[in-house]
């Protein structure tokens, strides 16, 4: 496995554990609604930082864009817009179905279709069944699926150990919404592979391979931007229970403080499609489909290991802590998989 593939993965491992880590500063904010702190912490992701990161990048920040046609931006728009979707869907699949159990549907279907359908997508399927490395990065997405699922239902035990349940239990509901979440969410996959001409056109004006990526995340994230922060809005505007004037009005120092874990929050999930970028960058491009396999098993991977160190896991017995073990073996396992497949 050349070095090159090594450190895709791991900057992919790195970006991962970036998303599985943003929700902590969340948390901390008191006394808001949660539409209000969505919303803050997403205008700084998905509108501030990658305007301010693309204008630092681009020698022409508006020929560039000004450069593509609109066929062409539209796509990369719209995919964005379909995983603002999936982002949204996937909070809704939480409340009704719980964490662990949203989680392990939710990631497992938009792995398969985020990985599996973008050479789709691109007509690279004889590479993927047709030859040794592509069976391979295959066998590699079911290993990591099985891992997804392994993980998933030690977080279930764990949720049965501590009492946790859903807010809303609703299983009909949380599933519908669990495979919308996987559909809509590989959004992202998608919009990557449609903005290839954008990828092209940043490294010809000599930016560094591994940044080409980030100013197209502009229109990606700004057609999720809208999905989302259009959600939010509404409900702020329609809802009796909660309002923007309400969440304002909380002591100056509270205010204060909602404001920054918002705003960090907001980062560390930009964070993760920031090095999720590099990580692509560094895959050879006849597998970048395997970037989002990569990044959500890490994913799921991250926040296991995370939950550890915060102590979430205490107190649940042996069982669902050795099976959250095997299935972060397993995910690992499936990363060395995929990264042989491509070093072939």
């Amino acid at each position: 496995m050349n070095s090159s593939i090594v450190l895709g993965i791991i900057w992919h491992l790195i970006g991962a554990a970036s998303a599985a880590c943003f929700y902590a500063p969340f948390k901390q904010v008191k006394n808001w609604s949660w539409e209000t702190m969505w919303s803050l912490g997403g205008f700084f992701s998905w509108i501030i930082l990658p305007w301010a990161v693309s204008y630092a990048l681009l020698p022409d920040f508006w020929a560039y864009y000004g450069s593509f046609s609109f066929m062409t931006l539209l796509p990369v728009f719209l995919f964005g817009a379909m995983w603002g979707v999936g982002n949204i869907n996937y909070g809704l699949t939480m409340r009704y179905l719980g964490m662990s159990l949203g989680i392990g549907i939710a990631i497992g279907i938009t792995l398969i279709i985020g990985t599996l359908m973008t050479p789709i997508l691109q007509g690279k399927i004889g590479l993927l069944f047709g030859t040794l490395g592509g069976q391979l990065t295959l066998l590699g997405v079911v290993v990591a699926v099985i891992g997804v699922a392994i993980v998933s239902y030690a977080g279930y035990l764990k949720e049965q150990a501590l009492g946790i349940k859903a807010e809303e239990f609703n299983l009909r509901k949380g599933l519908i919404l669990a495979v919308m979440c996987g559909i809509f969410s590989a959004g992202m996959s998608f919009a990557m592979s449609a903005a290839v001409p954008m990828h092209q056109a940043a490294k010809a004006l000599g930016i560094d391979p591994l940044y080409i990526a980030l100013p197209s995340y502009v229109v990606i994230m700004g057609g999720g931007a809208i999905v989302n922060l259009g959600f939010c809005f509404i409900r702020l505007a329609t809802r009796k229970n909660i309002s923007l004037k309400a969440d304002m009005s909380v002591a100056k120092s509270l205010l204060f403080a909602n404001i920054i874990f918002s705003i960090i929050a907001g980062i560390m999930w930009y964070l993760q499609f920031f090095f999720y970028a590099w990580g692509h960058a560094s895959i050879p491009i006849e597998y970048d489909y395997m970037s989002w396999m990569l990044h959500m098993s890490f994913y799921v991977l991250c926040g296991g290991i995370v939950g550890l160190v915060l102590n979430e896991w205490r107190g649940v017995g042996k069982k669902p802590v050795r099976i959250l073990c095997l299935g972060a073996l397993v995910i690992i396992l499936a990363a060395n998989i995929v990264g042989l497949g491509m070093a072939l």
